[in-house]
């Protein structure tokens, strides 16, 4: 049996797709199944230790943005996608799997555009609300179709679709306490606050926060993920503001956290600052309440959508990036941080939205249908 998986080159494309083969790999174990050849086509690994941890064989392809704007790169892109399908067609031929497993995105289009000329069968999962195109063209096609939220089932085929929820790497799907504040060098009993943009990071947060950083190390400690290209100028603006704070210590800046420091931060941490991305589910998981700031609708359609689904779960509040400032940031940061019985309340909220089954799911629907394909 071979499966291949595709899509974006993001971490809430590449994660979701990691929790999906670990749960494959699970069930193939416990039925004591013939382990399939699993493989990934993609613009880049992302992640290639995750890969090979996980048994993924990685094919690169190419593939150029559909972008919802005019503009020049529109036509090189074009010839980009063209290529692209040429290079999945081929690495489907000679792989010729038994399904084909798509988050979505520009970069699932050529793969699925050659999985189509192959027949070869295609499921889909789409992370959003408000689904993206690939997405939705793809569906036309696809076997089985899967859902992170179900104010998305209006836009899909109602007998090949299900709501799943968004599948959960199994490393962090369980926050870990017990050694968390040590392994973090955090303070016993100062509340912790984390802050992330996702795996790119968010730049208006960062500079947000940084603004206010000094007057919330008086009252907590942060963890803030920042993103892989944002670093060094946090690091720059922090390390000015905080020259003689007495509590410099508490801020703790990543790019990205490994598992384990995202696992233990789970553990700790008593709010989350996000965007609304598939982190959405995995703060929901862990059962803490969260500030969620979404990409403006003009350069995100989906990310507002999601948002104010989760909030109507009770687990979190939002701040229009129009109206992130840093005082209403940190007036936002204090008035729920000092109301414990609102927290309480958040963090029930949070875990009746959280499906921590759904990479299970996923995986078992995946290995019926490529095993009806493999006979």
């Amino acid at each position: 049996m071979k499966i291949v998986f595709t899509g974006g080159g993001t971490g809430g494309h590449f994660y979701p797709i990691i929790a999906v083969a670990q749960a494959i790999n699970k069930t193939v174990k416990e039925q004591r199944l013939v382990a399939p050849k699993l493989y990934y086509l993609s613009g880049s690994p992302y992640n290639r230790q995750m890969l090979y941890e996980n048994g993924i064989e990685f094919r690169r392809i190419t593939a150029g943005k559909i972008r919802r704007y005019f503009s020049l790169k529109n036509f090189f892109d074009q010839i980009k996608t063209a290529v692209g399908i040429l290079m999945s067609f081929w690495q489907l031929f000679f792989i010729y799997p038994d399904l084909i497993f798509s988050k979505g995105g520009y970069l699932s289009f050529p793969v699925l555009v050659a999985a189509r000329l192959l027949k070869i069968p295609v499921f889909i999962h789409e992370s959003d609300s408000d689904p993206g195109r690939v997405n939705l063209w793809s569906a036309k096609f696809a076997r089985r179709i899967a859902l992170s939220y179900p104010e998305a089932l209006q836009y899909f085929p109602k007998d090949k679709t299900a709501v799943t929820g968004n599948p959960i790497r199994k490393e962090i799907i369980i926050p870990l306490t017990v050694g968390a504040r040590e392994f973090l060098n955090l303070e016993p009993a100062i509340p912790v606050i984390f802050i992330t943009g996702g795996s790119q990071g968010a730049v208006a947060i960062n500079d947000t926060v940084i603004d206010i950083l000094p007057d919330l190390l008086n009252r907590y400690q942060i963890i803030h993920q920042v993103g892989n290209n944002n670093l060094g100028d946090t690091q720059k603006r922090a390390s000015v503001l905080l020259r003689e704070h007495p509590h410099a210590n508490r801020y703790k800046v990543f790019t990205n956290l490994t598992s384990d420091a995202l696992q233990m931060t789970a553990g700790v941490a008593n709010l989350v600052i996000s965007r609304a991305g598939s982190t959405i589910f995995e703060i929901a998981q862990w059962g803490i309440p969260s500030i969620i700031i979404p990409i403006p609708e003009p350069i995100s359609h989906d990310q507002q959508k999601n948002a104010y689904t989760y909030a109507r779960s009770g687990g979190a509040v939002i701040i229009e990036q129009s109206n992130l400032t840093p005082s209403i940031l940190k007036s936002e940061i204090d008035r729920l941080m000092q109301n414990p019985s609102l927290l309480e309340k958040m963090k029930a909220g949070a875990k009746s939205f959280a499906r921590p089954d759904a990479g299970e799911v996923i995986a078992k629907e995946i290995m019926a249908l490529a095993l009806q394909h493999e006979e």
